[in-house]
């Protein structure tokens, strides 16, 4: 039951703390946003650790958690790219490759009839970028507004995001072409 898998709350809480992390970021209450953040954060690394550690790992939580890391960053670049804190270029190269990834495992699970998500060492790798930048722009903010963002750390993120998604796609292409081989 889901009520009883503490891993499966944290990622609840995670969700549930968008909405206030969103105000926050609109109405220029950054220091709450900075810590709605970090909390964000804390019940992501929580909730792995305490699944793993407690063998509560379920079906739910493993498609509930990427979902939630999705919703947390999808709606922190829009906003940030929209406040000009980032690049609006930085947020289409994220924003389109979680559609090709999203879009991609939808055919694939109507070609293969299977839901087994793999994360990627490079897709894990492009999420822990994007919160990183994330955050460092949450305490850019709250230390001094005028200070940019660090170019490298943009180009960082943009590289790891472009090369997960060629990644991810090349994943889906080899699973399809498993697929097509055994139903033949």
């Amino acid at each position: 039951m889901i009520t009883k898998n503490l891993p499966n709350i944290l990622t609840l809480t995670r969700i549930l703390l968008l909405p206030f992390l969103a105000a926050a970021l609109i109405y220029d209450y950054y220091e709450y946003a900075f810590i709605l953040f970090l909390s964000a954060g804390i019940t992501d690394v929580l909730d792995g650790l305490l699944a793993r550690a407690t063998k509560q790992v379920t079906v739910f939580g493993s498609i509930l958690d990427p979902v939630a890391d999705k919703f947390l960053l999808i709606t922190s670049f829009i906003l940030m790219s929209v406040q000009g804190w980032i690049p609006k270029w930085l947020t289409i190269t994220v924003i389109s490759r979680d559609l090709i990834v999203v879009t991609g495992w939808l055919i694939l699970y109507f070609v293969t009839h299977t839901v087994k998500v793999e994360p990627s060492i490079f897709g894990k790798a492009a999420n822990l970028c994007q919160f990183f930048l994330i955050g460092i722009v949450l305490l850019l903010i709250n230390i001094n507004d005028k200070t940019p963002v660090p170019t490298i750390s943009l180009i960082a993120v943009a590289l790891l995001t472009a090369i997960s998604g060629i990644h991810y796609i090349y994943r889906g292409l080899k699973i399809s072409n498993s697929a097509a081989v055994k139903g033949t």
